[in-house]
C-alpha cells in the first residue's frame, strides 16, 4: 500500500519536467519550491515498492527538505525471490530518466498538457499558485505515473487495460497530500477527490476545463475542450477509453461477468456458505434462493468431490425450478495452518429443556422426530434436537398427545410428548417435547405403550459423533505436535492445564520461534510460543474466555509476526482446480501473499485453458493487503473474470483488529479504481445467523455492505432468516425509507 504522500507543491514546480517525461537527477542540493504551497504528510514512507524518489517538504517551513531515496529493505532478497525485480514494485517516482519511455502522442488530454507552462509561474516568486495550477500539477503527476509503469500496462489483457490505467491514476493521486486542495475545491462547490476512484482522469480533466472556462482572464489561454472523453492511444494499437461513462460501465460489466447479472432492481449479491447439511436438501436450498441468495460458496477445505457434486446438483436443480439463476463459488483450501482432527466423540446428542436462573424448567426441549433420510426440517421450524427414526410402522401410529418412552444412554427412563404433526419430505414429522434432560444415541429404542397391544418400536439412527475439543484457559499450556497420525483425545497430556493437539502443516514447526504471538480459531484464543523443537511447539495461553474457550478440530492458526513461506497453490489445490473448473463458476484463491502466487495461478489456468473461470483473490494476509495493486495488475494479464474478497476473519488477526476498518476501506477504494467487484465476508450478521437475533452493530455493518458487489454469510441455524434480512438491508429502495419520514412543516401562529 502507499502509506505516504508527496506534497502537491513539489509537483507544481516540476510540471514542465513531467511534461517532457523526464525527471532531473535530484541530489541533496535540490529544493522543492515555494513553501506556501500544500504541505506534505509528515513521516512520508512508501515501503514494499522498492526504490522511490519522494519530494518532501516540512509543514510550515520556509526551507523545504531535499529529495531522497528510500531503498528496499533487502535488494538482494528481492532479486532472489523474483526473476524480474520490477514485478515487486510500482514506480511512484523514477530513479533516473534513462528507463523512461518517450512521451506518447495522441493523448486527448494533450490540449491541456501541451499548453501548460508553469515553469514561468514558478520563476515568478510573487505569483500565488491557484487551485487551477495545483489541479494541473496533479493531472500531470497521474499521467507521469502511467508513463513510468507503461511496461506493466502493455501486458495487461485488453479487457482490463482501461481499469489498470485508472488504478494507477488512483494510486498516483493517493501518493499526494491533497488535503488543502480538497478543502479549496469544497469551498467553491466543485468535485470531491474522495469519490472519483472509478474515473480519476476524466474527473480531473473535466474540473480543470470547468475552471479554465470560468476564467475570462486566464493566464494560460486554454480553449474549452470540444471532446467530452479523453482517449489514450498508448497501448500498442489499442484505443483505451477513459471517459466517466465508459469507466462506470466497465465496473458494472466486470461485476456481471464474475457474479452474474442481478434481477429486478437489486443492488448487491448475497453469497451463502453451504456444506454437508444442504446436500440433497432441496427445501433448504429453495428457501435460501427464495429469500435472496444468488451465489453459493463451497469450501474445498471440507468435504470431498462426492459431497460437492451433490451440493452443486441440488443448487442447480432448485435454481432452475425457481427460474432464479445462481452462481457457484468454490474456495481452494490454500496453505492455511489448521489444528488437526481430534478423535471422534460418541454418537450421542443431549436433549436439554430450557431453564431459568434458578434452575427451574420454563420450557421443555423441542425434539423433531422425522423419518430416516428426511434431511433438514422446513425453515419455519426451529427444533432444539432432530432425531431420525427408523420405523415406518412406529411413525404411522403416532398421534398428537401420544407419549413416546425410551431409556437414554445413562439408563434413565425418559418420555417425549407429541405436540404437533408436520409433513416432512417423505412421510410425516412430529414435534415432541421433553421435560427432563436426556441423552439419545444411535440405536435408542422408542416405543408407544398401548393397552392390550404389543408396543410399536422405532429406533434412533444417524446420530453424528459429538464434536470433541479442548477447553483452554489463560495460563494453560498447549503442545502442538507435527504427528497428525496420532489420534488425540480431549484429556490432558500430562498434567492439569496442559493440552495436546496436532498440526499437520510442517510450515509451522520450521518457521516459528519463541516469543512469537499465535492465535487460534480466528483470534478467539491467543498465546505466546514458549519453546520449539523439530516436532513440537509449546504455547502459553494468554487470552481466552473467563470460563475457557473451546478449541476443536480444523480451526485456524495464525502467527502474524512470523516469516512463514507458503507455497501459493498446494498439491491438493491443483487437484481440486480441475473439479472446480468443470462444475463451478468461480474459484477462490486463499491466502495470497505475493505476486508469485498469482503467476503460478495464471500458469495453471492457461495450461488447463480455463479462460472463462472466474477468479476471486481472497485478501486475508498482511502481504496480500500490502501488495494488492501488484496482485491485481498481475491477475489482469489474463482475461478471466476477476474479483476480490475481503476475508475479514484471518485479515483482522494478521493485521490487527484496530486496523481492520481502515484496511477494508482501502481495499474497497483500490478495487473501485480497478473496476473489480468486491465480496465482503466473515461475521456478517453473525448473531442473527446463530441465534436468530441481530445486534445493532451488525445491522450497521451489513448496511455498509451496500458499497460491495456481494456480501457473504456463513452457515448457521437461522441462515434463511439472515438472508432475508440482509436482502432487505442491501436492496431496500431509498424511496421506501423516505416515505416513513414526515416532512417538517412550519406552523404559523396567529394571535
Amino acid at each position: 500500500m502507499i502509506k505516504g504522500a508527496v506534497s502537491v507543491c513539489s509537483i507544481v514546480d516540476q510540471t514542465s519536467f513531467l511534461y517532457h517525461a523526464r525527471f532531473p537527477d535530484l541530489s541533496a542540493g535540490n529544493t522543492c519550491g515555494n513553501s506556501s504551497f500544500l504541505p506534505c504528510k509528515s513521516g512520508t514512507k512508501v515501503p514494499d515498492y522498492g526504490n522511490h524518489l519522494l519530494l518532501l517538504q516540512g509543514r510550515d517551513k520556509i526551507t523545504p527538505r531535499a529529495a531522497y531515496r528510500i531503498p528496499p529493505e533487502s535488494e538482494d532478497a528481492q532479486r532472489q525471490s523474483s526473476s524480474d525485480s520490477s514485478d515487486d514494485q510500482l514506480i511512484i517516482f523514477p530513479e533516473n530518466d534513462e528507463n523512461l519511455e518517450e512521451p506518447r502522442k495522441g493523448r486527448a488530454a494533450s490540449k491541456i498538457q501541451s499548453s501548460i507552462d508553469l515553469q514561468q509561474i514558478a520563476k515568478n516568486q510573487g505569483h500565488q499558485v491557484t487551485i487551477l495550477d495545483k489541479l494541473k500539477a496533479v493531472h500531470l503527476h497521474i499521467l507521469a505515473m502511467e508513463q513510468w509503469n507503461m511496461s506493466r500496462l502493455k501486458i495487461c489483457h485488453q479487457n482490463y487495460s482501461a481499469s489498470a490505467i485508472n488504478m494507477l491514476h488512483y494510486l498516483a493521486l493517493k501518493s499526494l497530500d491533497t488535503q488543502q486542495i480538497k478543502e479549496e475545491l469544497s469551498s467553491i462547490g466543485l468535485m470531491n477527490l474522495e469519490t472519483i476512484n472509478t474515473h480519476v482522469l476524466s474527473s480531473l480533466s473535466g474540473c480543470i476545463e470547468m475552471l479554465i472556462n470560468s476564467r475570462p482572464d486566464s493566464l494560460l489561454g486554454l480553449k474549452e475542450s470540444t471532446e467530452g472523453l479523453p482517449v489514450h492511444q498508448c497501448l500498442g494499437d489499442k484505443n483505451v477509453y477513459l471517459g466517466m461513462t465508459a469507466m462506470v460501465k466497465k465496473a458494472s460489466s466486470n461485476r456481471d461477468l464474475l457474479l452474474g447479472k442481478l434481477q429486478s432492481l437489486k443492488k448487491a449479491h448475497i453469497m451463502v456458505t453451504v456444506g454437508q447439511e444442504t446436500a440433497e436438501n432441496d427445501m433448504h436450498i429453495t428457501d435460501l434462493i427464495s429469500s435472496g441468495a444468488t451465489i453459493f460458496r463451497i469450501n474445498c477445505a471440507h468435504g470431498n468431490t462426492e459431497l460437492w457434486s451433490k451440493i452443486i446438483t441440488t443448487v442447480k436443480r432448485c435454481s432452475h425450478l425457481l427460474e432464479k439463476p445462481c452462481q457457484i463459488l468454490m474456495d481452494l483450501a490454500g496453505p492455511k495452518l489448521r489444528t488437526g482432527r481430534l478423535k471422534d466423540g460418541p454418537c450421542v446428542v443431549k436433549i436439554s429443556p430450557k431453564k431459568n436462573a434458578l434452575g427451574r424448567i420454563i420450557r421443555g426441549a423441542q425434539v423433531l422426530l422425522s423419518p430416516q433420510g428426511a434431511g433438514l426440517p422446513p425453515s419455519h421450524l426451529s427444533p432444539d434436537v432432530i432425531l431420525q427414526v427408523d420405523g415406518e410402522e412406529f411413525l404411522s401410529k403416532l398421534e398428537v398427545d401420544d407419549s413416546v418412552r425410551f431409556t437414554d444412554a445413562r439408563g434413565k427412563r425418559r418420555s417425549l410428548r407429541i405436540i404437533s404433526k408436520y409433513p416432512v419430505f417423505s412421510g410425516a414429522g412430529f414435534m415432541a417435547e421433553c421435560s427432563k434432560t436426556a441423552y439419545a444415541e444411535s440405536g435408542t429404542a422408542l416405543y408407544i405403550k398401548e393397552k392390550g397391544k404389543k408396543s410399536s418400536v422405532g429406533f434412533v439412527v444417524g446420530v453424528p459423533p459429538a464434536e470433541q475439543f479442548v477447553r483452554l484457559r489463560v495460563g494453560d499450556l498447549l503442545v502442538l505436535t507435527r504427528d497428525s497420525s496420532d489420534k488425540q483425545d480431549t484429556s490432558p497430556c500430562s498434567a492439569v492445564g496442559t493440552h495436546k493437539m496436532t498440526c499437520p502443516c510442517g510450515y509451522l514447526f520450521d518457521s516459528v520461534k519463541p516469543g512469537d504471538p499465535i492465535a487460534f480459531d480466528d483470534g478467539k484464543i491467543w498465546g505466546v510460543i514458549k519453546g520449539t523443537t523439530i516436532s513440537e511447539v509449546v504455547v502459553t495461553i494468554t487470552h481466552a474466555g473467563p470460563k475457557g474457550t473451546k478449541l476443536g478440530s480444523e480451526k485456524s492458526i495464525n502467527i502474524p509476526q512470523s516469516n512463514i513461506r507458503y507455497e501459493g497453490l498446494t498439491s491438493k489445490d491443483l487437484m481440486d482446480l480441475d473439479f472446480v473448473a468443470a462444475h463451478a463458476d468461480m474459484v477462490g484463491i486463499s491466502f495470497i501473499r505475493d505476486v508469485h502466487d498469482i503467476v503460478v495461478l495464471r500458469q495453471e489456468l492457461s495450461k488447463r485453458k480455463f479462460s472463462k473461470l472466474g477468479v476471486v483473490l481472497k485478501i486475508e494476509t498482511q502481504g496480500g493487503f500490502e501488495k494488492l495493486p501488484l496482485l491485481i495488475l498481475e491477475a489482469m494479464k489474463s482475461g478471466n473474470p476477476l474479483g476480490v474478497m475481503i476475508a475479514r476473519g484471518d485479515l483482522a488477526v494478521e493485521c490487527g483488529w484496530e486496523k481492520l476498518a481502515d484496511i477494508q476501506e482501502e481495499i474497497m477504494s483500490i478495487c473501485s479504481a480497478a473496476h473489480l467487484p468486491v465480496i465482503l465476508a466473515t461475521q456478517v450478521l453473525e448473531s442473527l445467523v446463530k441465534t436468530g437475533v441481530p445486534t445493532r452493530a451488525e445491522i450497521t455493518d451489513a448496511a455498509n455492505g451496500r458499497r460491495a458487489s456481494c456480501v457473504m454469510l456463513n452457515k448457521g441455524k437461522h441462515i434463511v432468516k439472515a438472508v432475508s434480512t440482509l436482502d432487505t438491508i442491501l436492496n431496500s429502495q431509498c424511496t421506501n425509507a423516505k416515505a416513513e419520514l414526515k416532512p417538517l412543516m412550519l406552523i404559523n401562529r396567529v394571535g
